[in-house]
């Protein structure tokens, strides 16, 4: 735990001051219309740069050249079956990445959209495994003010006019409307799930505004934390001498993203519903046989508050010439005149489907008087329903949200309604969250809201969370593309324990998926979740075990269909039965896992450790027994599995000389100090669980192998004052007490002396971090002993993000704060702060020592909730007896003889986990 004196004369690095007025400040301090000092801070005129994207150098491109063929081929065979491969750093985007992100919309696993700190809305996640990147730039905010009797008048966007294409003379769409915000005196606030834009006298010199942003992400909230949903309040202050007639406007483009707006098809129907909820509703007609997905844009009508709506506008004045036909120019004349539409709209219906190549829009106002010195708020709301998901290869489901709503496109109107009306409350649950944090003294503010920010992952990640254990939908009928599939999974129909167990019980919260990143479009990817999993188990713990759940059952899985291997071009089996799967797959997860096929992850020797410690940590935080009973059949024969790769019997696992570790460009031989420290702390985690289980057999198999391995293991690699990488390399891995990390996280004892793991630590600190700019990256993954970065391959010398977090809370779980701090502030000023390279909310993998990121939008940086992990432990931990497990399992005389007069001979016969297993709970 971090103490409590260190942190205190820290300076606050964001000083509210330098971003808004106090004054603004104090009169937005209402109704929550003012931001918290401890959120991340952006002007609106800030310039949002293009981002500088990762290139391989020569040498690096030589080596992989082969590996670039055969990926290129198999890209090329994937987009010919109409399906995006995995991994393709072959298609670029047209939109080109700018440094311009902000808080995203909604909860979690119903679809996502991001939201520009400008206010675009942008990187639509729709369907599965699908980024559309480009803003949509007619779903906007705007604001007409209209005082002394209309003699002055006031009209903008509320969002910058710095994007390319608008103002074009003689435009009719969206160019014709007003951008007249400068962003100077505008700043954008945001502390996940919340943002406030607050406008400080912007357009109108008179009037503050403060929009705030709210989607229902709520820690041990299964319900709400899936709603398909965002509120955005806005708080009006009038500081003038004469009341003012102020409409808020909401318009929104019938698309999902990219060109689909222009697709045809497409209908909106205006709507009034219950509590003053009105709006209109968006039905999306989608390619290629998707799900359709229906929008709800509303206000709530009050007292104070008129509400009328624009059913149709077309966004251009093409293929608009019927009299009927409202343009974009249209829309904005009838609100800068009148400041409202007809109410007569309502009554209007649904609208014609559009044509091909004509894009339909739809406006909310929402109109108010305030008063000389007045205050008012106007809440607008927008829900989206998407009830099905369907993967590439034909499967479908229903989302989580339809448990609560029903399986109808209409439920956004629903969904709207419970937004408008339940905000509140959400609100005081996020605070209630958040507050013990953010006041915690001792911290610096930079961690408090980065912290916070970073869970963006969890909704922009491509989450997708079903309410369903197995598929039930008619398209399920239409899996599989060749008769040897059809065949092979009859046969495991009846076995495939990963899409059809039914373990959840009480404790059913779905099925939850969430992508490597944008750019690896990979479910889960296990090697990664290692990382990741601490933010899912602080906040959502019957998520994260019911994603155990997952991988223990497909550890026992077997899909023998054949794969080629890219990195070599060899051939292998789909899923090897014992080793834990890279991912849940891509175009059909839960049943065709591994899409990873740059190498076997059969042979990774990482995986397998990597889940009986995450099974492990899990099991003592939450003390769930039923999970851990669960599960122990996979860990058994995770384990097992791993037997292969201890080729001299000595008790410790060996490389293969390629890179078959998370780190999949970064070769190893022999034994590894990444590797095998996780490997040791496995068979202490296993050997652990093993007695708590009451298998005391394993419990003794396990931890004669943990005597045995972690003499092998000092002896060949301690160097004095690190471990080396591997058995022909002294780099220093940032990464090498990654099993040591998970061993102090689950309350195990310590793997070496605490002076020899502090040593490690503060090398690492010297060298990986310190001599890299000075600390203000993060941590390098590998250094050379004379003090230059690892150049023997591109990760070697990346920084990667989710990596320094992970190293910081190894830091601190070892009582030093001050390194481990500031490792991890490295981030924060390269990746969020003004002075580096704009990767807020799309935090990458990784960054090179000049900045050029790879791989944005990525899980591992939720890693950094491991530090919060090691400040507060969870209760079930901090509280368990202080005693060593492992002195309590008994070793018989012979096996005990055996070891101590060989030490590193082959001892202990192979005990299977799966004999006459009983189990006794011995806590």
């Amino acid at each position: 735990m971090v103490s409590g004196h260190l942190f205190l004369c820290r300076r606050n690095s964001w000083p509210a001051e330098e971003y808004v007025t106090k004054t603004a400040l104090q009169l937005l301090d209402f109704d929550g219309g003012a931001p918290p000092s401890e959120a991340w801070r952006r002007r609106l005129d800030s310039h949002a740069n293009k981002l500088k994207e990762f290139t391989v150098t020569f040498m690096e491109a030589m080596k992989m050249m082969s590996l670039g063929v055969r990926l290129w081929s198999y890209v090329r065979e994937e987009a010919s079956q109409g399906r995006k491969a995995p991994i393709d750093p072959f298609t670029r985007e047209n939109h080109k990445p700018s440094a311009s992100q902000g808080v995203p919309l909604g909860g979690m696993g119903s679809c996502s959209i991001s939201r520009g700190f400008r206010g675009e809305f942008k990187h639509w996640q729709i369907l599965p495994g699908s980024c559309e990147m480009s803003p949509v730039m007619a779903n906007q905010f705007s604001i007409f003010v209209s005082r002394d009797g209309g003699n002055k008048k006031y009209s903008s966007v509320l969002a910058p006019g710095h994007h390319e294409g608008l103002k074009k003379s003689g435009d009719e769409g969206i160019s014709s409307w007003d951008w007249n915000l400068s962003g100077q005196h505008s700043t954008y606030h945001a502390l996940f799930p919340r943002a406030w834009t607050v406008y400080d006298g912007e357009p109108d010199p008179d009037l503050k505004i403060s929009c705030r942003q709210i989607s229902p992400f709520i820690p041990h909230d299964y319900r709400d934390s899936s709603l398909p949903t965002s509120v955005f309040v806005y708080t009006l202050v009038n500081t003038g001498k004469d009341r003012a007639k102020v409409s808020l406007l909401m318009t929104w483009a019938n698309s999902i993203g990219g060109t689909s707006h222009n697709s045809g098809g497409h209908y909106n129907e205006p709507f009034i519903g219950e509590d003053g909820v009105s709006g209109v509703l968006l039905h999306h007609k989608t390619g290629k046989d998707n799900p359709p997905v229906t929008f709800a844009i509303a206000a709530c009508e009050t007292q104070n508050v008129s509400v009328t709506v624009l059913p149709a506008f077309n966004l251009s004045g093409e293929n608009c010439s019927s009299e009927k036909c409202t343009t974009a120019k249209d829309m904005w004349d009838k609100m800068s005149q009148d400041g409202q539409f007809d109410r007569a709209n309502f009554d209007r219906g649904c609208t014609e489907p559009s044509s091909s190549g004509n894009a339909v829009c739809a406006a909310v106002s929402a109109s108010t008087w305030v008063e000389p010195h007045g205050r008012c708020t106007v809440v607008f709301a927008l829900a989206w329903s998407s009830p099905k998901i369907k993967f590439q290869k034909g499967r479908c489901y229903y989302r989580r949200y339809t448990k609560f709503y029903g399986t109808s496109e209409r439920s956004a109107i629903n969904l709207a309604h419970d937004a408008l009306t339940k905000y509140k409350r959400w609100e005081e649950q996020i605070e209630e969250w958040q507050n013990p944090i953010l006041q915690d003294e001792r911290l610096p503010e930079w961690y408090k809201f980065t912290l916070f920010n970073e869970l963006y992952f969890l909704v922009a990640g491509g989450t997708v969370w079903i309410d369903s254990e197995a598929p039930g939908l008619e398209e399920n009928s239409r899996h599989g593309t060749n008769n040897e599939q059809e065949r092979i999974l009859s046969e495991n129909a009846n076995t495939n324990p990963v899409a059809n167990h039914t373990s959840f019980g009480d404790n059913d919260v779905g099925r939850f998926l969430y992508l490597e990143g944008i750019e690896y479009i990979m479910w889960c990817t296990y090697d990664v979740h290692f990382y990741a999993s601490f933010a899912l188990l602080n906040l959502f713990p019957k998520i994260e075990l019911s994603i155990q759940r997952d991988f223990a059952h497909a550890v026992l899985f077997e899909d023998k269909r054949k794969v080629k291997f890219l990195a070599d071009g060899t051939w292998g089996i789909r899923k090897v039965k014992g080793a834990v799967p890279h991912d849940l797959g891509t175009h059909d997860p839960w049943h065709e896992m591994n899409a990873y096929n740059i190498h076997d992850t059969s042979k990774w020797k990482d995986l397998n450790p990597k889940f009986v410690l995450q099974v492990y940590r899990d099991f003592a935080a939450t003390g769930d027994l039923v999970f851990a009973r669960d599960v122990w059949p996979g860990v058994c024969a995770a384990m097992d599995y791993m037997e292969q790769f201890d080729r001299d019997g000595d008790g410790l696992i060996e490389n293969d000389g390629f890179p078959d570790q998370t780190y999949d460009a970064w070769t190893v031989r022999g034994v590894s100090a990444y590797s095998g420290c996780l490997w040791l702390a496995a068979l202490q985690a296993a050997a652990t669980m093993a007695h708590r289980l009451g298998d005391r057999t394993v419990a003794e198999k396990f931890k004669v192998k943990f005597m045995k391995a972690k003499m092998v293991y000092e002896s060949k690699l301690w160097n004095g004052s690190y471990f080396n990488y591997d058995s022909s390399s002294r780099s220093i891995q940032a990464d090498q007490l990654a099993g040591q990390w998970y061993t102090a996280a689950a309350g195990l004892p310590p793997l070496f002396d605490e002076g020899k793991i502090r040593n490690v630590l503060q090398k690492i600190f010297e060298f990986n971090v310190m001599r890299v700019k000075g600390g203000r990256l993060g941590a390098v993954n590998g250094m050379n002993p004379n003090g230059k970065v690892d150049e023997t391959c591109m990760q070697s010398r990346e920084i990667w993000t989710g990596v320094t977090y992970s190293v910081a809370a190894t830091m601190l779980h070892h009582d030093m704060e001050y390194q481990g701090f500031t490792t991890a502030e490295g981030i924060f000023i390269a990746g969020w702060s003004d002075e580096g390279y704009g990767y807020w909310f799309q935090t990458p993998e990784g960054w090179t020592i000049d900045g050029h990121y790879r791989s944005l939008v990525y899980m591992r940086p939720l890693a950094i909730w491991a530090m919060q992990w090691a400040i507060t432990p969870p209760k079930a931990i901090l509280e368990a007896p202080k005693i060593n497990v492992m002195d309590r399992i008994h070793i018989s005389p012979l096996a005990l003889r055996a070891f101590s007069e060989s030490g590193v001979r082959k001892i202990a016969p192979k005990t299977s986990c799966f004999s006459s297993t009983v189990f006794h709970c011995d806590c």
